[in-house]
């Protein structure tokens, strides 16, 4: 084993020191490190979309762990966009006396404030909204109907509208969800999206949406306020080429600050056959980003792998799982004997780490991330 004076080691820890060195924006303020928490389903705020106190604590003691930025999980910005129980809304002032008491809070911890902005569209389970939901086409799989014109300018207008919300209740900033098959997803992927209107057709107009939302937040919120987008790029009927170009764009025009990549596995090859041969992560990395910073996520479960994702290309991390497991897994990486708990974790383990009853019951529905006790026979 290397000694603490061999160059080996002092190139780990040079390389661990890049995850604590601060990341500017073009739009407010500075992260004081490279670790941002994911934005994590977590099913713990009241049916009407208002904060709870587990929500508020899980949040808050990530921002007390040393997140350089805390995010919320998906926050629905219509009423009908809601994707599971106990989802935090963005959709009506009732919900601004929780986010502006989560905002001061998270901000008192010297982290970031960021609200994601989620509209689920198709994948809203019809007896959580009490309705049929809705997609940018007909989709016969989900039951879903497709939006109209109006509609679909009524969606831009409900994130736009939720960015304001967050804006008011003291938010740095917002992530517009852009990923996993949510509506502005499903606009995006050729095989969901068969509209002829201007949401529609080639690459250019089903990605039309996602830029009138973008230009709508920038517009009309403050100067100082962030915008972040999460993308992901395979899977719900994306293709890699759309996503890499869509990126490159936005990343061209500086019309975001920050994209998040959610990979699934930083360490993954694209699924595509034809984008075989190197990283996913690649396709993103070698692009020119101007002052758009880069953040990936997907099992960045350890200091080392996070500094890696670093050295790879990335501008920052972004944790889940690993942020689940320990609140303060940034306050500990820079700490060379600190080894992140491992699944399967007991009940009381997520206790400590500051999930409410919902949560941990979510949890436990992941094959193997909490060890239940064996009942006596």
């Amino acid at each position: 084993m290397a000694s603490p004076e061999t160059p080996t080691a002092t190139m780990n820890a040079m390389s661990l020191s890049s995850l604590f060195q601060p990341l500017t924006f073009s739009h407010g303020p500075a992260m004081k490190n490279r670790f941002m928490l994911a934005p994590l389903t977590n099913l713990q705020s009241h049916a009407d979309g208002t904060l709870s106190d587990d929500e508020f604590h899980w949040l808050t003691l990530r921002a007390k762990g040393g997140f350089g930025l805390t995010m919320t999980c998906a926050a629905h910005v219509q009423r009908e966009g809601q994707g599971f129980p106990g989802q935090l809304g963005v959709f009506s002032d009732d919900h601004l006396p929780g986010l502006t008491r989560l905002a001061a809070a998270i901000k008192a911890e010297n982290s970031l404030a960021v609200v994601q902005l989620h509209h689920a569209g198709m994948r809203s389970p019809a007896e959580l909204i009490g309705g049929q939901p809705v997609c940018p086409s007909d989709n016969d799989e989900f039951k879903a109907r497709g939006l109209s014109l109006g509609e679909a300018e009524a969606l831009v207008e409900a994130f736009v509208a939720a960015a304001l919300r967050a804006e008011r209740a003291g938010f740095d900033g917002v992530e517009i969800h852009g990923a996993h098959g949510y509506v502005l997803s499903q606009f995006l992927s050729p095989e969901i999206n068969r509209r002829d209107d201007r949401y529609g057709g080639d690459a250019a107009g089903r990605a039309r949406i996602l830029w009138e939302v973008i230009e709508g937040v920038r517009g009309r919120c403050r100067p100082d306020f962030s915008i972040g987008l999460r993308l992901s790029p395979e899977r719900f009927g994306l293709r890699l080429a759309d996503i890499r170009d869509l990126a490159q764009a936005l990343m061209t025009a500086g019309a975001i600050d920050y994209l998040d990549m959610s990979l699934w596995d930083v360490a993954k090859e694209p699924e595509e056959a034809a984008f075989k041969g190197r990283p996913l992560m690649a396709y993103f990395t070698e692009l020119t980003r101007g002052a758009v910073r880069l953040g990936v996520a997907g099992k960045v479960s350890t200091p080392r792998i996070a500094a890696d994702m670093l050295s790879a290309g990335a501008d920052f991390v972004l944790l889940g799982r690993a942020a689940i497991l320990n609140h303060d897994f940034p306050l500990r990486a820079a700490d060379p004997a600190f080894t992140p708990a491992r699944i399967p974790v007991t009940r009381e383990h997520l206790r400590q780490e500051g999930l409410g009853p919902a949560f941990i019951d979510y949890m436990a529905s992941w094959r193997g991330f909490v060890a239940e006790p064996v009942a006596a026979e």
